[in-house]
């Protein structure tokens, strides 16, 4: 049983990297920051990359990242232990021209970014983050405070509200920032003031709201943790966080963080994309390994695909399978689909159990109601691409998709100390 003080740290610690990760963009350059501070080397992708025994590395694309421990015996079929989670969440995103409103008020031009709860974005403060692209091609960070708000219409405007609430896409979710007249302000200038550069040099932007209030625990005896982006930033807070404890072993420790998992994963930081095989190749290439030395050591290896999953709801039961019902608190879960959905199946199912007892662990299982398709995750992508053994895990939340999620501060450590035996083998 752990301490009640240590499952609470990690809370805030957690609470800590969200709010330091607005974006996926953000949330690549906290995961390195971290990892740097703790002795890790940053590599870049376009420089040659020194050999790899006993090294501890980490390496960003885009708002992807991934790092990994070599340890100092790793041989050129040495396998891996890779432990992936994406980095983006559903969010409005800027569109081009930003810069809109009308009737005295200032909006912002957005579209829907995956599948959010949209109707969980109103009546919150938001702020804006992502990356900028400046004239030349340098790339900065941008973060602004709370400064958007998207209102809801009053109910004595809309009597009915409370009976069928659907927004327009398009007309109703512009949120306001300002007031005044759009030729006169500028939503960019905002952003540019926000990284410290001159508006004018900024030619290409990738923006996202994020929910402007700081994750927070709750509930009796402190069993809530409340957030946004808890999808997917709780499991790659916990991965991190097994990361930085980890002691090299007689594997190759890695952490993969994808982006745009959000919407298919098709890109180049994406789970579909090359980014997790060319890393592998490099770091192979650099031990030395051959083709049959390559398939070798992917053939040992496993992937661990952590993401959240749905807890059961206490006013939606039948929404649930009657059976199989996961709760806050309870530990993480093991996620399966008869449609591999997720990539789980009897062999990762027991090496799983094995992890979760190793850490002193429980766990839950999910699997839905067949009348309610689940959605996938990057596992079956990762598996498909590498050939490598995967199991899908995560933690049951519930509000998935909302601005703010719901989660168990027990399940969050947890996550953490079962993603560190797995490492550990």
């Amino acid at each position: 049983m752990p301490a009640r003080a240590d499952v609470l740290a990690h809370a805030e610690d957690l609470a800590d990297f969200i709010a330091a990760s607005p974006s996926s963009f953000h949330a690549a350059a906290e995961v390195a920051r971290r990892l740097t501070e703790a002795g890790f080397t940053a590599l870049d992708e376009t420089a040659a990359w020194p050999a790899q025994p006993g090294a501890r590395h980490v390496v960003v694309r885009d708002g992807a990242v991934i790092a990994w421990v070599v340890p100092a015996a790793a041989s050129a079929d040495t396998p891996f232990r890779i432990f992936g989670a994406h980095s983006d969440s559903p969010a409005l995103k800027l569109k081009p021209q930003p810069t809109t409103g009308r009737l005295g008020w200032l909006q912002a031009g957005v579209e829907i970014y995956g599948g959010p709860l949209v109707n969980s974005w109103l009546d919150r403060e938001l702020r804006l983050a992502g990356r900028l692209v400046l004239r030349g091609g340098t790339e900065v960070l941008a973060a602004t405070g709370p400064l958007l708000r998207l209102p809801q219409l009053a109910i004595h405007l809309d009597r009915e509200a409370n009976d069928h609430l659907a927004l327009h896409k398009q007309a109703e979710t512009q949120p306001v920032w300002g007031l005044g007249e759009p030729k006169t302000a500028d939503l960019i200038g905002e952003l540019a003031d926000a990284a410290g550069v001159d508006a004018a040099r900024v030619t290409g932007y990738d923006v996202v709201t994020a929910d402007a209030a700081r994750g927070a625990v709750f509930g009796k005896d402190d069993v809530f943790f409340a957030s946004g982006r808890l999808d997917d930033l709780a499991s790659v807070h916990a991965g991190v966080v097994a990361l930085l404890g980890h002691e090299a072993t007689d594997q190759i420790a890695m952490l993969a963080v994808f982006d745009h998992e959000e919407v298919g994963s098709s890109t180049r930081s994406g789970a579909a994309g090359p980014f997790l095989s060319d890393v592998i190749e490099r770091v192979q290439l650099s031990l030395g390994a051959d083709r049959e030395q390559q398939l070798r050591a992917l053939a040992a290896s496993w992937c661990v695909s952590s993401d959240v999953g749905h807890a059961v709801h206490p006013n939606y039961a039948d929404k649930h399978d009657p059976v199989v019902r996961p709760v806050l608190g309870s530990g993480p879960i093991l996620k399966i689909n008869a449609n591999q959905r997720y990539a789980t199946d009897g062999a990762g199912a027991a090496v799983w159990h094995a992890w979760c007892e190793a850490a002193g662990v429980t766990s839950q299982e999910f699997v839905s109601n067949n009348a309610v398709p689940c959605g996938s995750t990057i596992g079956p992508i990762t598996a498909t691409r590498l050939g490598v053994r995967t199991v899908d895990v995560g933690i049951p939340i519930l509000s998935m998709h909302s601005a703010r999620e719901l989660a168990g501060t027990s399940d969050l450590y947890d996550l953490g100390r079962v993603a560190g035996a797995f490492f550990r083998g």
